[in-house]
């Protein structure tokens, strides 16, 4: 839902989260697999178009992959055609974000005024539901994809002399605790009578999703957000679950619609801290969003992504 884009956010990198089928997920841990997408994380666009010209394109051993030609991705950064228009988030889309956030995002935009882009406001009513939608398909899609790591075939196995309480010990020992919230969680979604309840529903606003998203993009070219909600954190700073899940906000609707989304730096809190904001794109779009973010990165023109944070 954003393990791509949130950590280059909070690092100062650039991190692209591409469509879903255009890099092979051959050799990945199954988690969610209708959700799954790798993505790189590099220093700068540049280093991002030609990372991705590289891993994107078909692969015969994994069936989702796509067969879409896979452009010059590199060589097309300076191509950008001039008229251009941006969505923006209006200012009643961004509650929950911290004002640090706001302000940032805020001068991003004003960046994107002065050098001529067409920008327009725009809402985006099924993203409220983007959270809930995720966290129960995700969770549903690992509970299976996770079952086969019982001990027997491979990976992780505790010491036991009775089979069955080895599952017992493997899974209780080899899965972490959020591992096993979302096992759990999605097990408890696709149990009897519960199905229909959530499951059902969660695909019904999964669609609603991608079909908010193909209307805005028969209006603009591209979608402008902020990555996070919040600057980077403490580690140990979040115990409570769902404060740690509300930090998908911005990023979980492109995961659900399989949409490319990239973050790039774009600015710092007053601590020093990376921010970063998020451009999304069409579907199989990606050289369209390397060219609006390289532009985007130049005009930014920031000396350091990293920062100087202080103690």
């Amino acid at each position: 839902g954003g393990s791509v884009r949130q950590p280059a956010a909070f690092c100062g990198l650039v991190g692209l989260k591409p469509t879903y089928g255009r890099v092979s997920r051959y050799g990945l841990v199954a988690f969610a697999s209708s959700l799954d997408q790798i993505g790189p994380l590099t220093r700068s666009v540049k280093d991002c178009a030609l990372l991705t010209e590289v891993i994107a394109g078909f692969d015969s051993r994994d069936s989702t992959s796509s067969p879409v030609p896979v452009p010059g991705y590199l060589s097309a950064l300076d191509e950008l055609k001039s008229e251009i228009r941006v969505g923006v988030l209006k200012e009643s889309s961004l509650k929950g974000a911290s004002p640090e956030i706001i302000r940032n995002y805020q001068e991003v935009i004003k960046l994107l005024e002065g050098i001529g882009l067409k920008l327009q406001e725009m809402t985006f009513p099924s993203w409220d539901y983007a959270l809930p939608c995720y966290y129960i398909i995700a969770p549903a899609e690992a509970s299976s994809n996770l079952a086969r790591y019982d001990g027997v075939r491979y990976g992780f196995r505790a010491q036991s002399r009775e089979l069955s309480e080895m599952y017992v010990k493997t899974r209780t020992q080899g899965f972490g605790s959020e591992v096993k919230r979302r096992i759990l969680l999605g097990t408890f979604t696709l149990s009897s009578g519960y199905y229909e309840a959530y499951y059902a529903k969660a695909a019904q606003a999964r669609q609603a999703i991608i079909k908010e998203f193909e209307a805005a993009f028969k209006r603009v070219d591209f979608i402008l957000s902020p990555t996070t909600p919040e600057p980077a954190f403490k580690i140990g700073e979040k115990q409570d679950p769902l404060s740690m899940y509300l930090q998908d906000y911005f990023t979980v609707a492109a995961s659900l619609a399989g949409i490319p989304g990239i973050s790039l730096p774009s600015g710092f809190t007053a601590d020093g801290l990376p921010l970063g904001v998020q451009l999304l794109g069409q579907a199989f779009c990606e050289s369209e969003l390397f060219k609006f973010a390289f532009l985007l990165e130049k005009n930014l023109n920031l000396k350091n992504n990293r920062g100087e944070i202080k103690s």
